[in-house]
């Protein structure tokens, strides 16, 4: 049985659901998304939906599917948090959570806000150290929790939107080994079933979040889950920019 690992965000409901309900038959476990990526990267497991900026770190990755997590725009998941404006921050803490959005916060420091701050990989509770000229980049769900907390906010996703006019891909499905093609098939098949009963998902799995917004607006508005042939432009031209 093939070993998969999803992200244990709100934003994976519908492709949990959908493999939870499939008979396809994996061994399915939840992560946060720098757990996902180490267990892939490491053969722990054979597929999963992974911070894209780890895309290059692999031997012989294959993306899976055509669905991804991504926004077109606005994310509201994956901020940069700050008491002061951009120009006067001089260290960025950069979330344990992510890969991916910590890529991106150094690419828009150095090539579109045009700034040149330190950053450090944090540990947990570094959320309390996000003070005066110190900011910090929160994702997933818990970013809802700060919104009310800081002056300054800047959506990461919203700031390449504005950067390059695309959208951006957070996270992808990718095996580190040839998946077979009818796999492949069902496997998208599944993810498309919990996609297409955002409602029943929801409705399923949506107690064990306790975040106080709309979650179908969420997961129907500001996630995107095609891959379409713009995203994966968006995607090669982040590649390129941290190789």
């Amino acid at each position: 049985m093939l070993k998969v690992c999803s992200v244990s965000y709100l934003n994976s409901i519908p492709f949990v659901f959908g493999l939870e309900n499939s008979e396809i038959g994996v061994d399915l476990s939840l992560d946060i998304p720098s757990r996902c990526a180490e267990k892939l990267q490491q053969d722990e497991v054979d597929l999963a939906l992974v911070p894209v900026a780890i895309i290059p770190t692999l031997e012989n990755p294959s993306v899976v599917s055509p669905f991804c997590i991504s926004s077109d725009g606005a994310v509201q998941t994956v901020c940069l948090f700050s008491e002061v404006p951009l120009d006067q921050i001089d260290t960025i803490l950069l979330d344990y959570h992510s890969r991916t959005s910590n890529a991106l916060v150094q690419l828009l420091c150095k090539h579109f806000w045009k700034i040149q701050p330190h950053f450090i990989d944090s540990t947990s509770d570094f959320e309390k150290d996000i003070k005066g000229t110190t900011a910090g980049v929160i994702i997933g769900d818990r970013a809802y929790d700060y919104r009310n907390r800081f002056s300054h906010i800047y959506d990461l996703s919203e700031e390449w939107k504005t950067f390059t006019g695309l959208p951006f891909v957070f996270a992808c499905w990718v095996s580190n080994k040839p998946m077979a093609s009818s796999f492949e098939k069902l496997f998208s098949e599944a993810l498309k079933f919990g996609i297409s009963n955002m409602e029943l998902a929801l409705s399923e799995k949506s107690d064990s979040f306790d975040t106080q917004i709309d979650k179908m607006n969420y997961l129907t508005e500001v996630i995107s889950y095609d891959l379409t042939e713009e995203k994966r432009k968006s995607m090669k031209m982040f590649l390129d920019f941290i190789s």
